[in-house]
């Protein structure tokens, strides 16, 4: 007689079936504003690799979400440049507002002194923002209404102080136009030197650039400046 067949163990079906676990649930974006938070992330990008370095979907790791959060906020990368450009311009505008708030209000040509030296020591310690506002390149104009609006008021806060100034006799020349744009391309032009990395082959070390700038920028005030009892 042959043996018979081992019946099949009851231990697989005596372990109840687990339920399917269910996909986890979402969780809350905990930062607070995710708006705000990309637009610092874009901004560390920039400031490590520079514009180029920027998109969407690099800015959303860093601020660890997933790569289609931000696009409520920035359809595409162009978006959140013009976003970008604004926060350095916004940086930009109070680190002159900071200096002038402690420049001579007696003194307009001080506060113009004042005013180039803010706007180099602020390019010269962010580079990449600054390249970011200076350049068409980055962003559009026309679609960044607080960009526009900070640099016509800057100018025009220019425009003020050098009238001040020449009200009170400091200059030598009436064409304060002309004054103004010599003093922006002094400032401008020395911080795309700067950046273009033109200073070695000028024999200026790094750690001599923003006494560099200092200098130049006093040879310009002297230049403009009306020597007292002498006429134009």
């Amino acid at each position: 007689m042959r043996p018979s067949a081992k019946p099949p163990s009851t231990k697989a079906a005596a372990k109840p079936r687990r339920r399917a676990s269910a996909a986890p649930a979402p969780r809350p974006y905990h930062h607070g504003d995710l708006r705000r938070v990309l637009i610092d992330a874009a901004l560390q990008l920039v400031g490590e690799g520079g514009p180029d370095a920027v998109s969407v979907r690099e800015a959303a790791r860093r601020a660890g979400v997933s790569p289609g959060a931000p696009f409520r906020h920035f359809p595409n990368r162009a978006a959140l440049m013009n976003a970008v450009a604004e926060e350095a311009q916004r940086r930009f505008r109070a680190e002159i507002e900071a200096v002038l708030a402690e420049a001579p209000t007696s003194d307009p040509l001080a506060r113009f002194r004042c005013l180039g030296l803010a706007y180099l020591r602020w390019a010269m310690k962010n580079p990449t923002h600054f390249e970011i506002i200076s350049s068409r390149r980055f962003f559009d104009h026309d679609m960044t209404a607080g960009v526009s609006q900070d640099n016509a008021e800057l100018i025009d806060l220019t425009g003020r102080t050098l009238a001040e100034a020449f009200a009170q006799g400091q200059l030598r020349s009436s064409d304060l136009k002309q004054v103004q744009i010599a003093g922006r391309a002094l400032v401008y032009g020395f911080a795309r030197m700067n950046i273009d990395g033109h200073f070695p082959r000028w024999g200026v070390a790094d750690a001599e650039i923003e006494r560099t700038a200092e200098g130049i920028l006093d040879l310009l005030i002297e230049g403009i400046a009306k020597v007292p009892g002498k006429s134009p």
